[in-house]
C-alpha cells in the first residue's frame, strides 16, 4: 500500500471513531467500574486465562489502541505501569475523565500506534484488546509492537476469528450459519456505508506475520463463551459462539 493509502486509512479510521465515541461512553464506565480485568468481546476474565502470568507488577505496559482505556485501568489496579496510546482524542478524553472519577493515574498519549514515540525496548508487555488488533494494519503495528518490547517482552491481543469474519455478510451484519464470503478475501475490509476500515487476517496471516517480524507465537485461545454471556457488541449470536469460534485471544513474545 502506498504512504498515501496508509495515512487515508489511519484518517478515515480517527474520523469515524471521533464520532463514534460518544456512543461508547456508557460501556466505557461499565469496564473501568468492574475490577476484574476481562478481555475480548465476551469479557474473558483474565483469572480464567491467565494471560499474564509470570508478569510481575511494575512491568511496563502499552495498551495498543486504548479506546477509553479500561484495560489499562485493570492493569494499573494490578500494580502495572501502563500507558495507553490512540489517535482518537474524544476517547483519550474519555479516559482522563475516567482516570479522576475513579481516582486512577497512568499515562495516556494521543499517537498512531503504528508510529510510536517511544525506544526500542521501553516495555515489558503489549497488549490491544480490538484497538489495533481491529482498525490498524498488522504488516504495520506488529514490526512497531516489536520494536519498543523488550527481549522476551509478551504480545497480546484480541480480534475476531477467521471464521466470524467468514461468515459475516457483506453488509456486516450478524455471522450467519453459512460461509458468506471468501475465507481468503482481502484482509483489509470496508462495509457498505461505513467510513471506517477494518484489518483481518486468516490464522495463517497471523502466524507468518508475527514470525517474519520477530515474534514467538505462544497461544491462541479460540474463545467460547460461557452460557449466557453477553458480548459488548454483538457481531455473532450467543447460540453461534458457542458453536463456532468468534474470538481470538493471540499471545506471543518477542525473541531474544
Amino acid at each position: 500500500m502506498s504512504a498515501r493509502g496508509i495515512v487515508n486509512d489511519i484518517d478515515r479510521n480517527r474520523a469515524a471513531w471521533e464520532r463514534w465515541a460518544p456512543g461508547h461512553f456508557r460501556a466505557g464506565r461499565q469496564a473501568w467500574e468492574d475490577e476484574q480485568l476481562r478481555w475480548g468481546m465476551w469479557g474473558t476474565l483474565e483469572s480464567e486465562v491467565r494471560l499474564l502470568s509470570g508478569l510481575k507488577a511494575g512491568s511496563d505496559v502499552v495498551e495498543l489502541g486504548c479506546g477509553t482505556a479500561a484495560i489499562s485501568a485493570a492493569l494499573a489496579r494490578q500494580g502495572f505501569r501502563p500507558i495507553g496510546v490512540d489517535f482518537v482524542r474524544a476517547q483519550l478524553e474519555t479516559a482522563a475523565r475516567f482516570q479522576q472519577e475513579f481516582d486512577l493515574a497512568f499515562g495516556l498519549l494521543c499517537a498512531n500506534v503504528e508510529m510510536l514515540h517511544y525506544d526500542q525496548a521501553s516495555f515489558d508487555l503489549a497488549v490491544s484488546d480490538y484497538g489495533a488488533s481491529l482498525w490498524c494494519d498488522p504488516r504495520r503495528w506488529l514490526p512497531e509492537a516489536h520494536r519498543v518490547l523488550r527481549p522476551r517482552g509478551r504480545l497480546i491481543f484480541t480480534t475476531h476469528s477467521a471464521l466470524l469474519m467468514a461468515c459475516t455478510p457483506t453488509d456486516g451484519g450478524p455471522a450467519a450459519e453459512w460461509l458468506a464470503r471468501d475465507y481468503f478475501s482481502p484482509y483489509r475490509l470496508e462495509f457498505p456505508g461505513e467510513d471506517a476500515v477494518e484489518f483481518h487476517f486468516t490464522h495463517g496471516q497471523w502466524v507468518e506475520t508475527l514470525r517474519t517480524h520477530g515474534f514467538v507465537l505462544d497461544d491462541l485461545i479460540e474463545v467460547q463463551p460461557p452460557p449466557g454471556a453477553e458480548a459488548i457488541i454483538e457481531f455473532a449470536s450467543l447460540d453461534w459462539a458457542r458453536r463456532w469460534p468468534s474470538e481470538d485471544i493471540w499471545v506471543a513474545h518477542k525473541s531474544d
